[in-house]
This record gives C-alpha cells, structure tokens and sequence, in this order.
C-alpha cells in the first residue's frame, strides 16, 4: 500500500498503527484527529503572536487578515479529514446495527435508541412465551400470556415511544424548514450524542428520557424474568412516568434553538480612536445572537461564517485567543468594511455556518 503524504505538518503513514489516510476506518478517524491537533497547535501558536511574517506585526489590519488566512487554510484541511471519515461511516455504519438510530444531522438520537429498546423488550416479552411453546411441544398454553390484558401498559409504552421517535423527526425537520433551528451535521455519530446537546453538553431533557425509560425497562425485564409465560403485567403508574417524561422531552426538543438575529451593528472602536461614522476599510461589531449555533464551534464550521454587507459578501476572520476564538462568537462578530461597499445606507446580514440567515440591519457608509 502506497504512503500517503503528509499535509500541514501531519505525519506520513500507511495502512497500519500510523495510518491517516481517508481508505479505511482506522486512517480516517486517526487522520482528522491528527488534523484537529495540528489545527490546534497552530491556532495557539498564532493567538501567543508566534509565526506571524515580521512584514506585517506593525499593521493590525494586515496580520488579523494573515492569521485569518492561514486558520482557514488549516481549518479546510481539518474538514477534509471529516468529510474522509464521514464518508467511511457511510459505508459501515450506515449498514450496521447503529444505522436505524441515526437521525438527519448524522447524531444518536435519543428517542429512536429508546424505541429500539422498548421494541426490543416488547418482541422479548413475545419470543420467551413462543419458545416456552417449542420447547413443551404444545403440551402447555403459555401463548396464553400473551391476551392484550396482561401487557396493556407495556404495549401503551412502546407504542408512545414509537409514536413520540416519529413525532421529534417532524417537528426537527418542520423547524428547519421553517427556519426557527438550525442543524449543523456531525462528521459521524457518537455514543455521547444520546445524553448531549448538539454542542456536546449535557442535556437534561435527554438525560431524564434515559433515565426514566432505562428504569421502565427493568422493571419490564425483571417481570419478564419472574413470569415467562406472559407479557410482563408494568404497573401504570411506570407507564404514566414514562409518558411525563416522554412529554417533557418532546416539549425540549421544541423549544430548542431559534433563528439567529442582529439587533445592531456599530463601529467598532479600540482605545485612542476618535469618535466618527462607518468608512470603508473599518471594522464594525455585530451583535446579536445564534452566530454559532451548536454544533458549530468547529474549526471548518467558523469558517464558513459570512457576513453580507450591502452586495458584497465577507468572510468573518478567525481571531485566535487561548483556547478558543475571539471572533466570531455567538453573540457578536467584527468585520471589516470592503472597500467595493458603496457609500450610502447599505444592509448588513449575517450568514451562519448552517446556512440560516438573519434579518438585515440597515447601516449608513460614509464616503472614505
């Protein structure tokens, strides 16, 4: 097997313990961990002012630009990377077990992988009486165990959860549609998707839905375990909780999100400017709310953040701070003002990496 060559400093390495090619599992997964190191690296390196050309370090303007520049570059490396092992999910694990629990943005979801567990219990619950049959050789009635009255309140919980999986995909992809959430798809789903939000923190709606229906499912096996011959007989009080619960998630899953929105743009000022309108060439601030949406925090979706300003589409640069990102952030985003704007009132509009758009706030450009 050819040595794939190394890019952005990234080790060289064949199929193998080293491997970081996109042609099997192993490489594509170790190869966008290397990319995210090396992106990592670089963007700590620039945000302590190392490696920027000394040609620039007097100008602020042209070495935000040339870091900028170079973050994006390394940024479109690290979703080359993604997209390679994006791609090798979608040749195993779409057609593995897992696949079925996998919803649009290319996450767990929580609510198909608790229908799949009650299914699972539920076709459990019919498999035991039915083999107790076989094995007897018709000489006992265990099928009649399996009469509606027995497993009312397990049959009412699975077909909630069933009812309630179909119920979070419609109104996720209705509120897409309609442009009240945003949805940036994942490189590849994770066990962590199940308790977490799309931004990988914790989720209480989800969390509590695991818990209470984790529990529910005990109980069912345990009854199942004590009474073989019939569906297990869960109290209805289980039943209610899980419905509580059920209730509660959907309730989360639709009032999550929004639509980002700029409330203002105004110049942006550092310590010693004089006061003074918008020109061509200026930075303006952009505040707000649902720049980067979760899910978005990854070095190639900051990258894709555009901010429209009159007919001229501009790119949001990576500014690099310790840890993290000092522009673009959720809340407010800084620009420069192209020198192609025309004078004059001109729209400011905000593009996010999930290809919402915002409203449009009117600013006035004076003549430079």
């Amino acid at each position: 097997m050819a040595v794939e060559t190394a890019r952005d400093g990234l080790p060289e390495g064949g199929h193998g313990g080293s491997c970081s090619c996109g042609a099997c599992p192993y490489g594509a997964r170790e190869g966008h961990r290397r990319a995210v190191a090396a992106f990592i690296r670089r963007r700590e390196e620039l945000a302590a002012g190392q490696g920027v050309p000394g040609a620039l370090v007097h100008s602020a303007g042209a070495s935000r630009q040339w870091v900028a520049d170079e973050l994006t570059r390394s940024a479109r490396t690290v979703a080359e990377f993604g997209r390679a092992e994006g791609r090798m999910w979608q040749r195993r694990g779409r057609s593995g077990f897992l696949g079925p629990l996998v919803g649009d943005d290319n996450r767990l979801s929580t609510s198909r992988a608790v229908a799949a567990l009650w299914i699972l219990v539920a076709v459990a619950a019919v498999l035991v009486p039915a083999g107790r049959l076989a094995v007897s050789g018709g000489r006992s009635r265990p099928l009649d165990g399996l009469r509606i009255g027995h497993g009312a309140a397990l049959l009412t919980v699975v077909a909630l959860s069933c009812l309630l999986s179909v119920a979070v995909t419609a109104v996720v992809r209705q509120r897409v549609r309609a442009k009240r959430l945003q949805k940036v798809a994942a490189a590849r789903p994770r066990i962590r998707d199940l308790v977490t939000d799309d931004g990988g923190r914790g989720s209480f709606a989800d969390v509590q839905y695991l818990l209470v229906t984790g529990a529910a499912a005990v109980v069912a096996a345990v009854l199942l375990v004590r009474e073989p011959q019939r569906l297990p007989a869960l109290p209805w009080a289980v039943a209610v909780l899980v419905a509580v619960s059920a209730a509660t998630y959907l309730a989360a899953v639709w009032s999550e999100g929004g639509r980002p929105v700029v409330l203002s743009v105004v110049r942006s000022r550092e310590a010693g400017d004089l006061d003074g309108p918008i020109r061509p060439g200026e930075d303006v601030e952009i505040r707000g709310s649902g720049f980067v949406p979760p899910g978005a925090g990854t070095p190639e979706a900051l990258a894709r953040v555009v901010v429209r300003i009159g007919a001229v589409h501009v790119n949001v640069p990576l500014v690099p701070v310790a840890g993290g990102f000092g522009n673009p952030t959720d809340t407010v985003l800084t620009v420069p003002v192209p020198a192609e704007v025309e004078p004059g009132r001109v729209d400011v509009q905000v593009i996010t990496a999930a290809g919402a758009e915002t409203n449009r706030c009117t600013i006035d450009v004076a003549d430079g």
